[in-house]
């Protein structure tokens, strides 16, 4: 999710004067039983509310999606005005913000700090340098997604219900904002993501909201569901037109260029790693995941490629349909998680799993999971079904073996984001319960996917090995394909050959995961984040006894709620200046 803005808020920073010594002999000591005298009031707990506060003034989307639901029904101003005026204040939050010195703020406050800095820098860059508003239809997706008000059941129906009536009426102003941003000519791959998207919205406003709130009695309700529901629906089918009507001058200008994917790096995950090294630790991860896949085929089908193999593991499908057997699966790998004590588990939320809504279907996987201020409201694991418009033999493929999904539902459940979600989520500063960054959480995602197998999930068996490496080798092609399309001049087809031949990816994700690649360079977070981690673990582990220390690692991790690895990194080494990867 690309998300931006703050408003200003006020800096008070106090200064506390060191007291003179005296000549008498000092006063006795306190009585054991005392307590503490305070710490001096540095100004920064109120500055930090009040940021926050501010943030969520401006991206009133983000508020209802970590559960501040007094800001139900609001969507954000995105006019080119309001977008300069955001970009002004989050430079004018950033001075504020780095104002507060190190000698000031106790080491809990110094991270909450840089967290906040890593936030803005973050999104200056995707405001200004990227020029993502005016550029790429995909920055506003998230802030779109209806699915708080749908899905989460937060509040008894009604309720939910007069928001999304609210959510829908603000609708039509974003949309004539969104179109008003977008300068064709736009990029192809671009503009044919946000088309999808928003023809996606439209079709899922057109044939299931109705019947999400058809239990509510109310018909004063019903009545202003019916129209908030027809304008937001012409709302989205007329942006969708608009985007239609710019194909004919859409081109191939997309990539960000080497130094803007350099300064991406930097700015959204803090990584100042030479971009040849990290392509190079993308490089060697790859050829590493392609011998283990060389040695499991050579145990599962002796004298055939890799590509008959890797067949036969997805043929091999979910007897019970996709949503089933990941439901069965779940449970499974809970029980390996608290068995093995490979991490804890600080919780007993529910995960659902259910088919993914119509316009949020260009993954096959996701999970939604509720923010930090949502109590006792359950997340669900989406599995995305096949387009229906293609043909047979293609929707066929799509679907994974079972091997495969196993490690979907790691990555997306136990112990991939869920369980990281409960961590982040009883984190002790609101700034890293809130902000959860895209290295940190899909980088331990993929990390539990790889650290699973090594952990004994599957027992040794190839096709399960297969399985995990399948999912490996497609985040390999994502890291190297989102340096080349977006440093090197590499097209879309090509990157398309290479899921294909290196992550041994169907037609239909190989041409689904190379257009991703175009519209969400930062997509190479997923391996970028695996690696970074991995390293972290040899470096911290090899003074705590090894393989022994893992779970302690896991649990150390986790406990910092989402910052930038290089952070955490810093943190749990005493800024350590060893390489990232």
């Amino acid at each position: 999710m690309m998300c931006t803005s703050r408003r200003a808020a006020a800096l008070v920073l106090l200064v506390v004067a060191a007291l003179a010594g005296c000549t008498r002999a000092p006063a006795p000591p306190p009585p054991a039983s005392a307590a503490p005298a305070p710490a001096p009031d540095n100004g920064w707990a109120r500055y930090r509310d009040e940021f926050l506060e501010a943030y969520f003034k401006a991206e009133p989307a983000l508020a209802v999606y970590v559960g501040r639901h007094e800001f139900d029904g609001q969507l954000p101003d995105r006019s080119a005005a309001a977008i300069a005026h955001e970009i002004a204040d989050l430079h004018a939050q950033r001075a504020r913000t780095v104002a507060f010195k190190d000698s000031a703020l106790s080491a809990d406050e110094r991270f909450e700090r840089d967290s906040l800095v890593a936030r803005i820098d973050r999104d200056l860059f995707w405001l200004e340098t990227a020029q993502a508003p005016f550029t790429n239809p995909a920055f506003y997706i998230d802030t779109l997604d209806p699915s708080p008000y749908l899905t989460r059941e937060y509040a008894p129906l009604d309720v939910r219900m007069r928001a999304f009536i609210k959510f829908e009426r603000a609708l039509p102003q974003a949309a004539a904002q969104i179109q008003a941003n977008l300068r064709a000519p736009l990029g192809r791959p671009l503009l044919e993501r946000g088309l999808s998207a928003f023809k996606g919205f439209a079709e899922y406003y057109h044939q299931n909201v109705a019947q999400i709130f058809a239990s509510v009695t109310d018909q004063s309700l019903q009545k202003d569901l019916a129209e908030a529901n027809a304008a937001a629906e012409a709302a989205m089918r007329t942006l969708a037109a608009a985007l239609a009507s710019d194909r004919a001058s859409a081109n191939d200008d997309y990539a960000l260029g080497a130094q803007k994917f350099a300064q991406m790096l930097v700015a959204t995950e803090r990584v100042t790693t030479p971009l040849a090294q990290v392509e190079e630790a993308g490089r060697a991860d790859l050829a590493r995941n392609l011998a283990a896949l060389h040695a499991a085929c050579a145990q599962y089908l002796p004298r055939a490629t890799e590509q008959a193999c890797v067949e036969k593991m997805e043929h091999d499908k979910p007897t019970g349909g996709v949503v089933d057997d990941a439901r069965k699966q779940l449970t499974d790998l809970k029980s390996f998680i608290e068995t093995k004590n490979i991490v804890s588990i600080p919780g007993s939320e529910q995960i659902l799993v259910a088919e993914a809504p119509p316009y949020n279907r260009d993954n096959f996987a996701y999970i939604d999971v509720p923010g930090p201020y949502d109590k006792n409201v359950a997340s669900t694991f989406y599995i995305a079904p096949p387009n229906p418009a293609w043909p047979a033999k293609m929707q066929h493929d799509y679907l994974p073996g079972r091997a495969n999904l196993l490690f979907t539902s790691v990555h997306e459940v136990w112990p991939g984001h869920f369980l990281q979600f409960l961590h982040s989520n009883r984190n002790g500063s609101i700034v890293n319960r809130v902000f959860v960054g895209y290295a940190f959480a899909e980088g331990w995602a993929h990390y539990g996917e790889e650290m699973m197998w090594e952990e004994g999930l599957g027992n040794g068996d190839p096709e399960v090995h297969i399985g995990q490496l399948r999912n490996a080798l497609l985040r390999n092609v994502r890291f190297l394909c989102a340096i080349g399309i977006h440093s090197q001049g590499m097209k879309i087809a090509e990157c398309e050959r290479r899921f294909r031949e290196q992550a041994y990816a169907d037609a239909a994700s190989a041409h689904q995961q190379a257009i991703r690649g175009a519209y969400d360079p930062a997509y190479l977070n997923y391996t970028l984040g695996k690696l970074m981690i991995r390293k972290l673990r040899e470096d911290w582990t090899s003074s705590r006894g090894g393989r022994n220390a893992w779970h302690d690692f896991h649990d150390r991790f986790l406990s910092y709620g989402g910052p930038p690895i290089p952070m955490v990194r810093a943190a749990m080494l005493g800024n350590d200046n060893g390489s990232l990867f």
